[in-house]
């Protein structure tokens, strides 16, 4: 893991768009809590810690929101499919680096570094691959020459690779893959020699799930790897992918990650979500919030734990739902981009205060418009809009009527007026105002005389 790199200042978020017209706008930011100032972003909690903070990416989605919070919230990338067998070489000698060079590319400029996955699988990979008839010399060649092309084009860019990926059964036999079968269990020393000669400064990793607590399977890794460096292939560290279900935390977790730094070999958490059964209640994602806290904590617990990568960050990207029917809301953040209290427990975890800091207007608008009206009534329609980059998980908007009127029935909100002074909340279902999204509300009144449109704030 590299440390040398100072955290970021993160970028100042865009201003509020102003719309011209009849209709007033305005955007307030609201107060920080009384008591104490929200946490800074958690690559900043991270760096504090001496370690890495970081989330599994895809590369077209870099822009608007999803961009803004991988380059605010993360110092480390890894590619969710993009350096994968199939997707650089779906047709032997026809390479597709595109996304994973746009991946890299966005983590230089937010001063991220990437950790290279994956190298040596049995799943995912080009079907001229699987389907070929491979003598063991030929099979060997194929992987040093994927590796060293691959490892070499980002030689000197990517800060770890996870050289071979997922080699051991449950009870801690090797997996019956391409590799095992065709070139025995040696494979793996070969595959970690292999990308050390093509990038001798990248940290060069085994990475499998359920070895996260003492169990069979990671025994298995463990004498894996207390063998490698007997024998002096070229090892740095283990990735425990912690694929984890509510409740069922390892008790072992801190124990097992220092037993392999015991051995003179990093640890990461490299994919961690905790999934849930749907749908998700507020007893349970306060239980979520406790379990990251006490994930990241084990990590920070010990010297040699680099960090903590969660397999994405938004349940929208997440591959939980698909693979697991049922189950979701595994990441920290909402399908809306919205933080979760996930968020907040690995916040806890690096020694922030778990604040929920409040929501930014900036970006986001609030206009006001009398849609129709007759004799001594009328319909008025608010509509919270935000600028692409710009989101919100709920508002809250206010104003002044500066003619005596009065606010009735509404809907789509919480409406309550004091004097000439109105707030509306939004209601149970649609507090979340996507990026480039908006959302309206409207109520009928009542006006004497005149009906001016009044001046709105968001907050």
């Amino acid at each position: 893991m590299r440390t040398s790199r100072t955290s970021r200042t993160p970028l100042l978020t865009r201003c509020a768009a102003l719309f011209t017209g009849a209709t007033a706008l305005a955007a307030l930011l609201l107060a920080a809590p009384a008591a104490h100032a929200a946490d800074p972003p958690l690559r900043d909690l991270a760096a504090t810690k001496g370690k890495a903070l970081g989330t599994a990416v895809t590369g077209s989605k870099l822009t608007g929101t999803y961009g803004d919070i991988a380059g605010r919230e993360f110092n480390w990338l890894t590619p969710g499919n993009a350096m994968k067998w199939g997707s650089v070489e779906p047709t032997r000698g026809n390479y597709n680096w595109a996304e994973a060079d746009q991946i890299v590319d966005f983590a230089e400029a937010h001063d991220q570094d990437v950790r290279g996955h994956t190298l040596v699988w049995h799943s995912q990979n080009p079907s001229w691959l699987t389907n070929g008839t491979w003598t063991s010399a030929q099979l060997g060649q194929l992987m040093n020459d994927h590796i060293a092309l691959e490892v070499g084009r980002y030689k000197g860019r990517l800060a770890a690779w996870d050289v071979v990926n997922e080699p051991f059964n449950e009870d801690g036999t090797y997996r019956q893959t391409l590799w095992y079968n065709g070139l025995g269990a040696d494979y793996i020393a070969q595959a970690l020699t292999a990308a050390r000669a093509a990038d001798p400064a990248a940290k060069l990793y085994i990475n499998d799930y359920n070895v996260e607590g003492v169990n069979a399977k990671s025994t298995a890794l463990y004498n894996l790897v207390r063998d490698l460096k007997a024998r002096g292939v070229p090892i740095d560290g283990v990735g425990l992918q912690a694929h984890l279900i509510l409740g069922q935390v390892p008790s072992t977790l801190q124990q097992n990650i220092q037993r392999f730094a015991d051995l003179g070999v990093d640890v990461a958490i490299t994919e961690l979500d905790i999934r849930m059964q749907l749908p998700a209640t507020a007893a349970k994602l306060a239980q979520q919030r406790t379990e990251y806290d006490a994930v990241v904590k084990a990590c920070v617990a010990v010297t040699r734990c680099t960090g903590v990568t969660v397999w994405g960050f938004t349940d929208s990207d997440s591959w939980i739902p698909d693979t697991f029917p049922g189950e979701g809301a595994a990441t920290p953040y909402d399908e809306n981009y919205a933080p979760k209290p996930a968020y907040y427990g690995i916040a806890t975890g690096l020694g922030g205060t778990g604040t929920t800091p409040p929501p930014s207007t900036d970006g986001c608008a609030a206009s006001y418009r009398v849609a129709n009206q007759w004799n001594t009534g009328f319909t008025g329609e608010v509509t919270i809009r935000c600028a692409a980059g710009s989101s919100l998980p709920s508002w809250r908007v206010a104003w002044t009527f500066g003619a005596g009127q009065q606010v009735g029935q509404a809907w789509n909100a919480s409406c309550a007026q004091t004097g000439t002074a109105v707030s509306c909340s939004n209601a149970s279902w649609n507090g979340s105002v996507p990026s480039g999204g908006s959302v309206t509300f409207g109520f009928n009144g009542t006006w004497s005389g005149s009906n001016p449109v009044p001046t709105v704030t968001l907050g």
